[in-house]
């Protein structure tokens, strides 16, 4: 049989093949259905021989037998394998309506709500429909959001035992009005009394599409709310219109002053997500109760686009302390301070936000002359790493990486971390930083099991790592960029993870789309191998740091240039075009789109600590956002601490 000449070339008739390239080859075999696991006892050793039969069973699991699948239960418990095949296990034999095998494999730790109501369904089809039950099934009805299909049964059962009350059917109405969910609201409403169903329907009608029968509507508590969640939904898409028929509905329903406020929120936060002409007079009709940080920081930047200093200072000022201190905002007051006179108020500010190690920070510390600040804190956690290189979660979760399976390393890895201490958690990044899982350090450093962890984000060689530094240089110096920007930039973009690919089709290191790929390698005379060759490291570098030169090129600026990247050009072409001259702070804290403001901010921060990386002292931040490389560098020193206020 091919299959299983194949899985005796696995055991030993090809020993060159690694262990990696033989399993990754019987899990793709599996999946084909080519699986046979007689034929191999080698697999069998192999630390994630689990996951092969899980590819296999899972291939069939519409078929499987329950006795089999429960062995595999059994064998793997408590492992991260058992908890993903439960999962679809689960899933098939709901499918299936087989009661009995769902609920012989339930688990209470599941959270999925399509899970859980089909065990709801489950306990209920075999006798178990008791107090319970009952409590269990209000309790997934409380969610004012859509549901999935498999609670349908649920609810409609609840209903019949007499567990819908009409309160309770009331009380997933109004969740649904406040996450704006008008068809929650009209499933909510069945059943209900015919004349309170009727005025549900009218409701759920209003938040869809603003109409005049609300102003008869009775002047209830939940008339107002739905009002206030109507117009607020309606502001998102036209706030003109939110504003203009504001006021009728307010005096016939009697809105209070946080019904309005609501409404006269959204108005505010969309009309200045575009700057539109009418920003400033909708940001200050928004009562101060109803500010929140979000509407803080557009205020701030609305001024600042119209190049009103004093309005975007006293924006700043009105924040909350906390707000204020954070390094970005206690940089712009330090600036607007200066433009409006305040030399000493700015020098005592721009130093308090140059303690920081960030985008901020570090342009703070150019404006007063003083050195980057960065305390790099090196743990002793040497010592817990081999035992952790040993565990069984993480020695599976490595091997899984290493042949593309990464959602499955992902659950090895979290079960592992469940049961890791600060120590061990820092170390088993250094692990997956040694077999090139490099984002490890992005999503298990800062925090943990819910607490922060301050200190770990000094960790800057773990959480700026450097891999394909040759070709970085290389490709850099071929295209006259800094290597640091490019290093930064795969920061931002992949974690160093060349077979990253976004939903967007952006693949491998520097996130290039295929056709970007293509285009740019016809331009420079380099061969095209197609979409999978940006897969390629050496191919993906080379490609994207040529669309870089481009980039710096057309745009002239390399922070312009960052902003392409992101948003592409004909949003970077509109903000180019809103604010001509502005100084680059105020460009870049004025962008309108969140993500692209913030990638600018953190691609340039990333560019100093990857010089630092790279060089040990920097191309001051202030040079390199104008694309000047020939400035005096700067060195790194760790602040010392605050004296305490007295």
């Amino acid at each position: 049989m091919l299959l299983a000449a194949m899985l005796l070339a696995f055991a030993g008739a090809a020993p060159a093949q690694s262990s990696d390239a033989r399993m990754r080859a019987a899990i793709e075999a599996a999946e084909r259905g080519q699986f046979d696991a007689s034929q191999s006892a080698q697999l069998q050793r192999d630390p994630i021989y689990g996951w092969l039969e899980y590819a296999a069973l899972r291939r069939d699991i519409d078929t499987l037998p329950a006795a089999q699948a429960q062995a595999f239960l059994s064998r793997y418990q408590d492992q991260a394998v058992a908890d993903a095949f439960r999962e679809v296990w689960l899933a098939a034999v709901a499918r299936r309506k087989d009661w009995s095998a769902l609920r012989a494999a339930w688990s209470p730790s599941i959270k999925d709500t399509a899970l859980r109501c089909a065990e709801l369904n489950a306990r209920l089809a075999t006798g178990a429909g008791d107090a319970q039950w009952t409590r269990d099934a209000q309790a997934i009805w409380r969610n004012g959001k859509s549901l999935p299909g498999a609670c349908e049964p649920v609810f409609e059962a609840l209903a019949a035992k007499g567990g819908l009350s009409p309160a309770l059917r009331w009380e997933r109405f109004d969740l649904a009005a406040a996450e704006w969910q008008p068809a929650v609201m009209r499933a909510a409403a069945r059943g209900l009394p015919a004349d309170e169903a009727t005025l549900a329907n009218d409701y759920a009608a209003f938040m869809e599409k603003v109409h005049e029968r609300a102003l008869d509507w009775p002047k209830t508590p939940r008339s107002r709310m739905v009002a206030s969640q109507g117009l607020a939904k309606l502001a998102k898409s036209n706030p003109a219109s939110a504003e203009m028929q504001l006021p009728r509905f307010a005096s016939a329903l009697g809105l209070d002053q946080a019904e309005r406020a609501r409404v006269l929120y959204q108005i505010a936060l969309w009309t200045v997500a575009s700057y539109e002409p009418d920003s400033a007079r909708r940001l200050d009709a928004v009562p101060d109760s109803a500010y929140d940080e979000r509407l803080h920081e557009w205020r701030a930047r609305e001024a600042m686009s119209r190049g009103d200093w004093p309005a975007a200072l006293a924006a700043i000022r009105r924040m909350d302390a906390a707000q204020r201190d954070n390094s970005r905002w206690k940089y712009f007051e330090a600036r607007l301070s200066e433009l409006g006179g305040d030399k000493a108020g700015a020098q005592a500010l721009y130093r308090a936000a140059a303690r920081k190690s960030d985008f901020h920070g570090f342009l703070a510390a150019d404006r007063i002359g003083l050195p980057y600040a960065l305390c790099p804190w090196q743990p002793d956690d040497a010592s817990a790493k081999p035992g952790v290189a040993r565990d069984p979660a993480i020695v599976r979760a490595m091997a899984l990486y290493r042949i593309g399976r990464s959602g499955w390393a992902q659950r090895e890895w979290d079960d592992a971390l469940t049961r890791f201490d600060d120590r061990q958690r820092r170390a088993a990044v250094a692990v997956a930083q040694d077999n090139g899982w490099f984002d490890r350090a992005v999503f298990a450093l800062g925090k943990a099991k819910g607490e922060s962890k301050p200190d770990e984000l000094r960790l800057y060689q773990l959480r700026f790592p450097l891999h394909h530094d040759a070709t970085i240089r290389r490709e850099a110096a071929k295209h006259g960029l800094d290597p640091a920007w490019v290093a930064a930039e795969i920061r931002a973009e992949s974690v160093f993870n060349p077979n990253a690919r976004s939903p967007a089709n952006a693949m491998g290191l520097m996130q290039l789309l295929p056709g970007t790929g293509a285009d740019t390698a016809r331009r420079i005379g380099l061969p095209w191998g197609g979409a999978d060759s940006l897969y390629d490291a050496d191919t993906n570098i080379a490609l994207g740091t040529a669309y870089l030169r481009q980039m710096e090129d057309k745009y002239g600026k390399p922070y312009v240039a960052i902003a392409a990247y992101n948003a592409g050009p004909t949003p970077t072409a509109r903000w180019q075009s809103q604010r001509p001259g502005f100084d680059p702070d105020f460009w870049i804290e004025t962008i309108s789109y969140k993500e692209t403001r913030e990638y600018v901010a953190r691609v340039l921060a990333f560019s100093v600590l990857y010089d630092w990386r790279m060089n040990g002292d920097a191309l001051p931040l202030s040079d390199r956002i104008r694309g000047v490389d020939s400035g005096k560098r700067k060195p790194f020193t760790c602040p010392t601490p605050e004296a305490p206020s007295s």
